[in-house]
């Protein structure tokens, strides 16, 4: 039977012999001929390549050699069949940053589309399936060509693995490899492509020989990678720079923007500042942009320049008039030189407003229950999504009763500090707070595309009590501030797995001198439904059968039921959102 077999499974000389490894291997070979069920194989396959917290542990080993990295990420990419030479020909469109990079993204991609280009998108992380990480003018690939491109990519990868060096890169690395392979095969004009973390030492970073580079908004975020200052993190972003290659960011802090600067010259690319999207507008009507919030405009002008500098460097300039306006004085004597605005063309402005983002200032009106979703996780972003939730949410007319509640579904990952985040929440006033890990159920055993086995159930939970003990706090430091701020009236509690099967159980925290109206949930699901209390059509009513009542859920369940609005913000991590989209939107998940 070996010699019917392809020698990477039949290899006997291979590192895993073990019959594990051997079954494993002829499993992988097996699944990768089932037509009929090879996409939700490919997912599962994919899935054993989450090793995204060892994979960042390892990074922080080798990021005194960033060369390493590189190499081996080359590496990779050869085996797999493709040379870094090759990815020049997509006509890449690299973007960095902390926070926004994903939007400014969204919106080049979609200006770009817009004059009929063929377009190729490649973001992280996904929200509900993974096959958003890799578009196609706009649109996820279809699940024949993920599962095409996914065993084309994992075969060549077993074929050639060397003893010597890891047979697989991990998930993140393979993503990327695909996705160069579906843009090269699929022939799309250009890519626009996401870093995944930092710049320098990113796995994206092998392309060679981008068309343009931007950088998003500067901010604190994944600090054991990047640094802790935001010197350190502007280092890291402008890893990305080229030489020759022109490179544009928005209006930074001064020394992270000196760092910017002083990357550019080292590396020979020409840095320039973009102008506020007001500029753009003089003369004309104010622009409207499909993402909400005022913080994407930054995002909508750095996209304006990404796309104006590809269509002129490409030869496309007669797809549209690109003329030039004089820059204005403001920003003139700033050590990196200000990029000039220009007259936008009809395809400029109608690919801003057509841009779509899932996740990013989202609302979803179900009824009486109105869901506010932003995947904000640094502090500048979740201002920036405070600012957006009171402009949006509470600057509404209030139900003619003024019977209307107020909800916090919030949850956090990594090494973020989560007090902080908080803290910026706690003038929302909201009614309740609710906790809860990224898992859409307790078990995700039947949904591949939401596994991850880089955490566990006990550990998120145990995260999530950490919030809800420093909301508590939060809450009692501004009752100690504020004498004319009443004292919050509902009992916080945890609602976890009882010992009888399928049933729930409210454990109430220790007493504390100020009751908290928090809750922890041990799955999304659970709490939206709590919050939704059957109002909302998509999902069930909560239940009763096997639950222990506590004040906190029980008097929280009639005002819900009563209200005559419940108004849900969804944030503190992308992956929360995305869990809450598939459970609120199941058509996305189809």
């Amino acid at each position: 039977m070996a010699e019917m077999l392809p020698a990477w499974v039949a290899d006997d000389t291979a590192e895993d012999t073990e019959p594990e490894g051997v079954a494993t291997r002829l499993l992988c070979w097996a699944l990768s001929r089932l037509p009929w069920a090879s996409f939700q194989d490919a997912i599962r396959m994919l899935n054993t390549l989450q090793t995204n917290a060892s994979y960042l542990e390892q990074v922080k080993r080798e990021r005194g050699d960033p060369q390493a990295q590189l190499e081996a990420m080359q590496g990779f990419l050869e085996r797999s069949g493709l040379k870094v030479e090759d990815l020049d020909r997509l006509n890449i469109i690299h973007v960095t940053g902390t926070k926004g990079k994903g939007s400014a993204c969204a919106f080049t991609e979609c200006i770009l589309r817009n004059y009929g280009l063929k377009t190729g998108f490649y973001s992280s992380p996904h929200l509900v399936q993974v096959r958003e990480r890799i578009r196609i003018n706009g649109q996820p690939i279809s699940k024949d060509l993920f599962s095409k491109y996914f065993w084309l990519v994992y075969n060549r990868l077993e074929e050639t693995k060397d003893p010597a060096h890891a047979s697989m890169p991990a998930y993140f690395r393979f993503l990327t490899i695909m996705a160069f392979h579906v843009f090269l095969q699929e022939k799309v004009d250009l890519a626009v492509v996401e870093v995944g973390i930092g710049g320098a030492y990113d796995c994206t970073n092998i392309i060679r020989a981008p068309v343009v580079c931007g950088v998003s908004s500067l901010g604190i975020d994944h600090t054991s990678i990047l640094g802790d200052t935001m010197e350190k993190i502007a280092w890291q972003k402008g890893g990305i720079f080229k030489p020759g290659v022109p490179a544009f960011t928005v209006v930074q802090p001064e020394r992270p923007l000196e760092v910017l600067r002083e990357r550019a010259q080292e590396r020979k690319c020409p840095l320039y500042l973009c102008p506020e999207l007001d500029d753009f507008e003089e003369g004309c009507q104010a622009l409207e942009l499909g993402l909400a919030g005022a913080h994407q405009r930054s995002n909508a002008a750095l996209a304006l320049q990404l796309a104006r500098t590809w269509l002129q460097r490409c030869g496309c300039q007669g797809r549209g008039e690109l003329k030039e306006v004089p820059p204005s004085t403001e920003l003139l004597g700033r050590p990196v030189p200000l990029a000039p605005a220009f007259r936008l063309t009809d395809a400029m402005i109608q690919g801003l407003r057509d841009t779509e983002w899932l996740g990013r200032t989202q609302v979803l009106s179900h009824g009486p229950v109105t869901w506010y979703l932003d995947g904000a996780h640094t502090t500048s972003s979740i201002q920036a999504c405070v600012r957006w939730f009171r402009q949006t949410a509470l600057n509404q007319d209030k139900p003619h009763d003024g019977s209307e509640v107020r909800v916090l579904l919030f949850n956090a990952t990594g090494d973020r500090d989560t007090a902080a985040l908080l803290k910026l929440l706690v003038p929302c006033h909201f009614d309740y707070a609710v906790f809860c890990p990224n898992f859409t159920e307790v078990s995700v055993a039947n949904n591949a595309d939401q596994q991850n086995f880089n955490v566990t159930l006990e550990n998120a939970l145990t995260r999530c009590l950490e919030n809800q003990r420093t909301w508590t706090r939060l809450l009692e430091e501004k009752v100690g501030q504020d004498p004319w701020l009443p004292s919050p009236l509902r009992v916080g509690g945890l609602l976890q797995p009882a010992p009888t099967r399928g049933s729930l159980l409210l454990v109430p925290p220790a007493p504390r001198p100020l009751n908290s109206p928090a809750l922890v949930f041990p799955c999304l699901a659970q709490a939206l439904r709590w919050v939704a209390q059957g109002r909302d059509p998509q999902l069930a009513a909560p239940t009763a059968s096997g639950a222990h009542a506590h004040p906190a859920a029980s008097s929280g369940a009639v005002l819900l039921r009563e209200a005559a609005a419940v108004r849900v913000l969804v944030t503190g991590s992308l992956h929360l959102v995305g869990g809450a989209l598939r459970l609120l939107e199941p058509a996305l998940a189809q």
